[in-house]
Formats: structure tokens, C-alpha cells, sequence
């Protein structure tokens, strides 16, 4: 299957007619799709350099159109420009477009007013609806995988309280975070309103309603106990930190993990004063599982048994 995503800014003559052409190749083709991005011109330099810096490309003009292996957020294979489209249906499909100059200009100047009615409809719903933020520190991690469908259909929070997930973590787990953000978006789960990605800076927890803090690095072969203990304490104290000085003051924080849950949530309640300690909760889950599997052992009972 054919699978194009289609950029340029939003008032392109070019993106315009290259728009028209992919809309009549998805009509017309049963294996032919299209993905259609605008951006508004003010915006359009910092967002092609951007995309043009993750995936290696070369491109700098309205429109810019490449070729997906997956639906959304595969490997982007750069066909190119206009010019390339034009070539590309003219050889694989014998199809071309026959667009007038001046439509081109007409229909660029309709896009360019849908695109900013559009902007101004999504600013007035953000005003409007009060989501719970809901923060994931380590979000890369298999974990976040089971955790994500919880919160967003309704377990937790209710059915019908609005979700805005922030996931948190190193710049090297981006491209992992992005994954999770594309599969949230397409699942449309009921209870999510936003998804934004997030690495460590100021204005990291910022209105945060819930942190959930998933770290949990396992101890090297050759790091010693107290040089872990103090890797852990430096990260916690700065979640801490950030934590009383940009999360909503009724926050609730939730430590998991299987190492150290107990002095995480200790370390954070530390350097977050201004936040009530009985909203801070440990969960150190596995070592309680662990613990009953070691009791039930010795009883000779099964470990289900044990309370």
C-alpha cells in the first residue's frame, strides 16, 4: 500500500494543487493514502528544519512529501517537492493535474483562512475544558505500555474526566516516546484530550494534577549499592524540586518500582515541602509480591493465600 504524508504551508499554490492531485490518487487507487500536514507560514522554517534534522533530509520549499512504510510514524522515505509528486503520479499512475494558476492561488488563500479558523476553533476548546495533568516520568519504559489504556479509558479518573498525559524522559527515548504518543492518538481512547512529550527542563510538572514516577534503572554489575542509592536520590530530589515549584499544590504522586520505591517517594516528599505528605504514595509492588512468594514458600501454602 502507498502511504504519503503531504506538508507545506498553508497559503502554498503549490501545496494546493499537489493537495488536489493526492486527493483524486486516494480516491481513485485502493491502496493509495495520504496524510495531509499544514502549517501556517510564519511557522513553516522552524518546522521543516526540524523534520528535515530528525530524519536526514535535504528540503527546504512548500510542499514537501514523503513516503511512510507504516501508516504513521514509519520511516519517512523522501520523494521530494512538487515537481517530484507531479513525476511520481505521472509514472506510476499515468495521472496528472491540470490546475490553473489562478485556482491554484484561490484555493491556497481558502486553505490559509481554514487553517487559521481552525487554530483559533482548537485554542477556544483548550480554554474551555480543565483536564487533569497527568505526568509519566520514564515513559519509554515497557511498563507505560500497560499503564497508558488504564488511565485513558476511565478506570482511574472516572469516564468522564478529561486526561492531558505528559510523558517524560531522556532526549535519547524521543523517537520511542513519539511511537506511544501516534498509538494513543490512533486508539482515540475516550478520555484523552492531549498527549505531549517532554524532556527534563523548568518547566518540567508544570499544573501537574498526578505524577506517576516509574523510574527504576537496575543496579549494575559493576555499581555499587551506594553509588546507586545516590544516582536515585539525585533524580528524585530533582523531581521533587520541580514538582513544589510548578505542580498544582493538591498534587498526588504515585512511586513505583522494585528497587528503592520506599526511599524515592521519602526523597521527593523531601525536596517538595510545600506538597501534603499524604499525597505522596510508595508502591513497591513486586517486592510485597516477592515477599509473599518467599512467606508462602516456607509455609508450604500457595502464595494467593497470603494476605
Amino acid at each position: 500500500m502507498a502511504k504519503f504524508v503531504l506538508a507545506g504551508k498553508a497559503n502554498c499554490p503549490y501545496y494546493a494543487k499537489a493537495e488536489l492531485l493526492a486527493d483524486y490518487l486516494q480516491k481513485n487507487l485502493p491502496h493509495f493514502r495520504v496524510h495531509k500536514i499544514t502549517c501556517h507560514p510564519e511557522d513553516w522554517e522552524q518546522w521543516i528544519s526540524k523534520l528535515c534534522l530528525k530524519n536526514g533530509w535535504k528540503h527546504r520549499h512548500s510542499p514537501i512529501i514523503w513516503r511512510e512504510l507504516l501508516d504513521r510514524g514509519g520511516k519517512g522515505l523522501l520523494l521530494g517537492g512538487f515537481n517530484e509528486l507531479m513525476e511520481h503520479a505521472q509514472e506510476y499512475y499515468n495521472i496528472s493535474s491540470a490546475m490553473l494558476s489562478e485556482l491554484m492561488k484561490d484555493i491556497a488563500t481558502e486553505n490559509l483562512e481554514a487553517h487559521i479558523n481552525l487554530h483559533m476553533e482548537e485554542e477556544v476548546i483548550k480554554r474551555q475544558f480543565k483536564p487533569l495533568h497527568v505526568w509519566i516520568t520514564s515513559a519509554s519504559m515497557p511498563t507505560c505500555y500497560s499503564l497508558v489504556p488504564i488511565l485513558a479509558t476511565g478506570e482511574v479518573f472516572g469516564p468522564e474526566k478529561a486526561i492531558w498525559l505528559h510523558l517524560l524522559d531522556n532526549n535519547q527515548s524521543m523517537d520511542t516516546l513519539q511511537g506511544l504518543k501516534m498509538e494513543v492518538e490512533d486508539l482515540a481512547f475516550p478520555c484523552i484530550r492531549q498527549v505531549t512529550l517532554h524532556t527534563m527542563a523548568d518547566d518540567v510538572f508544570l499544573q501537574a494534577d498526578f505524577v506517576i514516577v516509574l523510574d527504576d534503572v537496575l543496579l549494575k554489575t559493576d555499581q555499587s549499592p551506594e553509588n546507586y542509592i545516590k544516582m536515585v536520590t539525585e533524580e528524585c530530589a530533582q523531581y521533587g524540586r520541580l514538582i513544589d515549584r510548578n505542580a498544582n499544590k493538591e498534587v498526588k504522586v504515585v512511586v513505583s518500582g522494585s528497587t528503592y520505591a520506599n526511599l524515592k517517594a521519602l526523597v521527593v516528599l523531601k525536596y517538595a515541602p510545600s506538597i501534603n505528605n499524604h499525597h505522596v504514595v510508595a508502591l513497591p509492588t513486586q517486592l510485597e509480591f516477592e515477599a509473599k512468594a518467599q512467606i508462602a514458600k516456607k509455609l508450604n501454602v500457595n502464595s494467593s493465600g497470603v494476605y
